[in-house]
């Protein structure tokens, strides 16, 4: 099979290799798309000490060729979207049985547009900061997979006003096309807010955005932490100042919950899957690259000059 490897020298090739076979509650999947996310940029930066060779890859949209022992042999044959430990840029990838979710008629290249996002963003709005009706948030990198995500799901739980931050004026003018009441950029923080106070703030970013959003919560605000796309730096909480003010800061980790609590992440990707697939929720893909083309898919995401989502095709038939 081609598959694509990060070698040791950092750059990415494309190669043959043997098929793999699943092992225990793993299943087979020939892809047809596969999902790029800032994981393959850690990845690739050494962020992540993965061992090398490694075939990047994180989510996966195709059909299941087999499945291990203790899966069930029917699910052979159907159209699935998973999350990966590794290895979905490449024509045949092993994925957990668990976090392999059957897609009916949604068409795999949208599949794989829901990847790790679809999951975090459902659970950032929905389990981590539990947004209720009326209530204001506000969403760093909005213009990315999971802020995108984030404005849907927040504006189906009933919130009240929705703030984004961008980078730039061409991601924050993308960015209000889902749902926000405004966008701000980032180099305009914190005064193009002027003063103004949130329920929920989700923040991706780190140093001197999460020193800020402790101070941007109202009282019983929820600054939820979820990566680390800036410098990364420790950021000093008081708790006896949080406790006075009835704020909390929360994290949330899809990896870890994949590996800890996998049920409970596949529960919410389907959740989310569900919402895209009635209509309600949009996932907007905006570049598509070919399997050799990944350095640059990667590089491109890392420079910030695509928004929304980007995925690889790996294979046409019945994709």
């Amino acid at each position: 099979m081609k598959a694509v490897l990060l070698d040791t020298d950092d750059r990415y090739r494309l190669v043959e290799l043997d098929e793999p076979t699943p092992g225990p509650g793993q299943v087979a999947i020939r892809v047809a798309y596969a999902g790029i996310q800032w994981g393959d940029i850690m990845v690739r930066d050494g962020r992540f000490p993965l061992p090398r060779p490694f075939v990047p890859g994180f989510e996966a949209s195709g059909h299941v060729i087999a499945v291990g022992e203790g899966v069930d042999p029917g699910r052979v044959g159907a159209p699935v979207t998973a999350l990966t430990t590794a290895g979905a840029c490449a024509e045949v990838v092993l994925a957990s049985a668990a976090l392999t979710l059957d897609t009916g008629d949604l068409p795999l290249r949208t599949a794989a547009g829901l990847g790790w996002g679809a999951p975090t963003a459902y659970d950032l709005i929905n389990t981590a900061a539990r947004v209720r009706s009326g209530e204001s948030v506000l969403v760093h990198a909005a213009a990315g997979s999971v802020g995108t995500l984030a404005a849907q799901f927040a504006r189906l739980a009933g919130a009240g006003r929705i703030v984004g931050v961008a980078g730039s004026t061409a991601r924050a003018d993308y960015a209000a096309g889902f749902g926000y009441d405004r966008v701000v950029l980032r180099e305009d923080l914190p005064a193009d807010l002027d003063g103004e106070r949130f329920d929920v703030i989700l923040d991706p970013v780190g140093g001197a955005t999460r020193r800020a959003a402790l101070g941007q919560l109202a009282a019983h605000g929820r600054l939820v932490v979820f990566g680390n796309l800036g410098a990364l730096e420790p950021v000093p909480a008081d708790s006896g100042d949080l406790l006075m003010n009835g704020r909390s800061l929360l994290t949330y980790n899809s990896d870890l919950l994949g590996r800890t609590h996998p049920e409970r992440l596949a529960d919410s990707a389907r959740r989310a899957l569900a919402l895209v697939a009635d209509g309600s929720v949009r996932v907007d893909i905006t570049a598509e690259y070919d399997l050799a083309d990944l350095a640059t898919a990667v590089q491109r995401l890392a420079e910030g000059a695509t928004h929304g989502k980007s995925v690889l095709r790996v294979a046409h038939p019945r994709a």
